[in-house]
């Protein structure tokens, strides 16, 4: 088939390289949203998915938005049989919806019905789900409501962040993708409805939902940290400024009994926090304008002492 691949950021090259590589279909273009500032200097850069594209020859389209009249125009001479989508991040909406002959069809990172929305690994990190997966389902106008074409699931481990999962989830859902197109091109599969009940939504994480609040249990505290992880970055007040805050470890006790929420018991090789239940041994912490570091080394270089408090 001729395809138009849409798709932005790191977790959507998987499945675009194994399309460019497949012999059956043949990429024809790519959508991608247009180069934004990155890195320090904030320079406009180009997409994951453009970069890879580029190099492959194959043109790339980044219109504001999906709907304009230009990208429409250029879509309609593609003639493109099925445009397969990896988190584009725009909303597709018609005239573009109706013009592959087959449709669009989205990988998304959960087990739909559960966690429609934006950020369905961060969601179900958050949640404290045992499994997720991933899921291949035709675009309709509604919120990642469309029929199901095919599933797999992916064990959720308990040191994973929202990064090192959807990492997996990337490269799992690659195949998976592949043989959806497959099986659209030789007519052996045909998507179903998903199910009425289960349905759950997952909107998109904010730098206020990330802040760490160790006035909750320390499971609440370690899941929220590891669903913000690296995106947008768990974070907490310290003295004059925010500190961010890599994953924490729940400790069985303290050798003071239970420490107050947010108050630091500092050991040579250890900080503490504590929390509504049993204190978490920070990680790696980043205080303002610097790189992570162990918790430990940051606390010898303030020459932090016990009692001190975050949040």
């Amino acid at each position: 088939m001729r395809l138009l691949f849409a798709g932005t950021p790191a977790v959507a090259v998987p499945s675009l390289r194994a399309l460019l590589q497949h012999p059956a279909h043949q990429v024809v273009a790519v959508l991608t949203r247009p180069q934004a500032p990155a890195g320090r200097g904030r320079r406009l850069t180009p997409s994951p998915v453009a970069e890879l594209a580029e190099a492959a020859g194959v043109e790339v389209l980044s219109p504001d938005r999906p709907s304009d009249p230009d990208f429409v125009r250029r879509l309609v001479e593609l003639e493109v049989d099925c445009a397969p989508v990896v988190a584009y991040g725009a909303l597709l909406r018609e005239p573009a919806l109706s013009l592959p002959r087959h449709g669009w069809v989205n990988l998304h990172f959960s087990l739909l019905p559960a966690w429609r929305g934006a950020a369905p690994v961060q969601h179900a990190l958050l949640h404290g789900d045992d499994t997720t997966g991933a899921t291949t389902f035709r675009i309709r106008p509604g919120l990642d409501d469309g029929p199901v074409f095919g599933v797999l699931t992916e064990r959720v481990r308990p040191d994973d962040t929202s990064g090192t999962l959807l990492a997996r989830l990337a490269e799992a859902g690659a195949p998976l993708l592949v043989a959806t197109l497959d099986g659209i091109a030789d007519g052996s599969l045909q998507p179903q409805p998903q199910p009425a009940d289960g349905i759950s939504h997952a909107p998109k994480l904010t730098v206020s939902d990330a802040r760490i609040d160790f006035g909750q249990p320390a499971l609440a505290v370690d899941r929220r940290i590891r669903a913000c992880t690296p995106d947008p970055g768990a974070w907490t007040d310290f003295r004059d400024g925010r500190l961010k805050l890599g994953p924490v470890t729940a400790e069985a006790g303290s050798p003071d009994g239970r420490l107050p929420a947010g108050e630091l018991l500092v050991g040579k090789n250890a900080v503490l926090v504590g929390t509504a239940t049993t204190p978490v041994r920070l990680g790696s912490v980043q205080p303002a304008g610097k790189k992570p570091m162990p918790a430990a080394d940051w606390a010898r270089g303030l020459r932090l002492e016990s009692g001190e408090r975050l949040g």
